[in-house]
């Protein structure tokens, strides 16, 4: 399919939708998969989860992007896996036949902002939403969010008020951006740290299906 290494939970039927969950720092393809049957429990989506294309000596697992401030990727690595995390959604949607609009981008920390990136980015097709857990937008040379084109991607916000890896500030300052324009969004803080709150799943589920209705909803 493309040079990005992937695992995927296929629909129990015809799929519904697609839903994509990136990993975070560190980690790789299998860390959110087992999400799949949580976010989706009857399974009518096809869930996919890709493997960030980088390594980087000292540090285990995979990523997207080198880190040299918190909130500010570093530009030459953040556009190579930009480019071939958009090449890899646009060889899902051929694959699967399913289009953006059947498509949520979602992530956890360094996945949320790969998510962002690619449902934001300039020229990308807009996604039908973007799922953001613990995350934030970036801000980095080459890039730019455009929402003029986005009023029809819904987006869910989550993250910890004492999360001590990447500040609540940074999804205050998502909501704020987000809140102007004309998208559909829903801002969720919890005590939890830099993790996927328990108590959050339940809100994302019924977000995920608002956001890829059944057909027969519609």
């Amino acid at each position: 399919m493309s040079d990005i290494i992937f695992v995927e939970r296929h629909a129990a039927g015809p799929a519904e939708g697609l839903l994509v969950l990136h990993h975070g720092r560190g980690s790789n393809e299998q860390d959110l998969i087992g999400l799949a049957d949580v976010f989706d429990p009857t399974q009518r989506l096809h869930v996919v989860s890709p493997r960030a294309p980088l390594t980087l000596e000292g540090w285990q697992g995979h990523h997207w992007y080198m880190v040299p401030r918190v909130g500010h990727p570093d530009p030459a690595s953040f556009s190579a896996s930009y480019g071939a995390l958009s090449r890899f959604h646009e060889t899902l949607w051929e694959s699967t036949g399913l289009s953006p609009q059947q498509t949520i981008l979602g992530g956890f920390s360094m996945g949320t902002v790969m998510s962002y990136a690619t449902g934001l980015g300039a020229g990308r097709p807009a996604p039908a939403g973007i799922l953001a857990i613990s995350g934030f937008i970036p801000t980095v040379e080459g890039w730019q969010p455009e929402f003029a084109t986005r009023a029809d991607t819904k987006v869910f916000i989550a993250h910890g008020s004492p999360d001590p890896v990447i500040s609540d500030d940074f999804a205050r300052k998502a909501n704020e951006l987000i809140g102007q324009t004309e998208m559909d969004l829903e801002y969720h803080e919890s005590e939890a740290g830099h993790n996927i709150d328990p108590r959050q799943v339940p809100l994302m589920v019924d977000w995920i299906n608002r956001t890829l209705p059944h057909p027969s909803s519609d």
